[in-house]
């Protein structure tokens, strides 16, 4: 175990950070996921064919897509057409884009799409009479949505927002092809280091399992208070 504890001699201070990168790439792509969610869910409700084929689209692509493909399109490809517009300007040196931002963007994209449909089935889950109750009231359509139509949509929302949360952090394992140090990558450096694979990957499975069983503590407790009243 000396191999995992703090210092010199340890790997304990690198997988600590890895493990700090891993979070904050799934917390920041979870925020991207619900601005796509937000961008998208009106279209997939929207009566307007066009709207709703363009929402329709981007969830079937993106959910039919391998997730590791969508993260090589964006990292490499997102670089090839840095590099290209570059060119046009006269530089033609190596660009290469920032693994955090690409990583988290293509994971951001991927969650956002389960997302999409995780909020759109909440709101078509709201009663009817919901909405009509909403307008006799006289509040405005901002009113409408941020003081009634959000507070139950995130009730019904937060169960299934649990599993995105869920595919999206371990998502986050796959940004390592960009070179992002995140746990698996440095249980990669790690394990290549000390020719000991087993306890290194066997404890990046012990971190991830905890990062789940602290998310679904908080998930809980968040689920329980907006289901209070019902």
């Amino acid at each position: 175990m000396e191999l995992l504890s703090f210092g010199k001699t340890g790997w304990g201070d690198e997988l600590f950070i890895a493990t700090l990168m891993t979070v904050a790439v799934a917390i920041t792509a979870m925020l991207i996921g619900f601005f796509f969610a937000l961008l998208f869910t009106p279209l997939k409700l929207s009566k307007n064919k066009f709207l709703n084929f363009i929402a329709n689209s981007y969830t079937t692509i993106i959910r039919g897509v391998p997730e590791l493909l969508v993260i090589y399109l964006l990292f490499f490809g997102g670089t090839g057409a840095v590099m290209f517009v570059a060119s046009i300007f006269g530089y033609n040196e190596y660009i290469e884009i920032n693994a955090f931002i690409t990583g988290a963007f293509a994971i951001g994209i991927i969650s956002g799409a389960y997302s999409t449909e995780v909020f759109r089935g909440a709101i078509q889950s709201i009663d009817k009479g919901q909405f009509e109750a909403s307008k006799v009231l006289g509040l405005n359509k901002f009113g409408q949505f941020f003081r009634i139509i959000l507070p139950q949509t995130l009730r019904l929302a937060i169960p299934n927002l649990s599993n995105v949360w869920q595919i999206t952090l371990k998502d986050t394992s796959l940004i390592s092809v960009t070179g992002l140090v995140e746990i698996m990558r440095q249980s990669y450096i790690a394990a290549g280091s000390t020719r000991d694979p087993l306890l290194f990957y066997s404890f990046a499975a012990v971190l991830y399992l905890m990062l789940t069983f602290l998310s679904m503590k908080l998930i809980n407790r968040l689920e329980t208070k907006y289901s209070r009243g019902y």
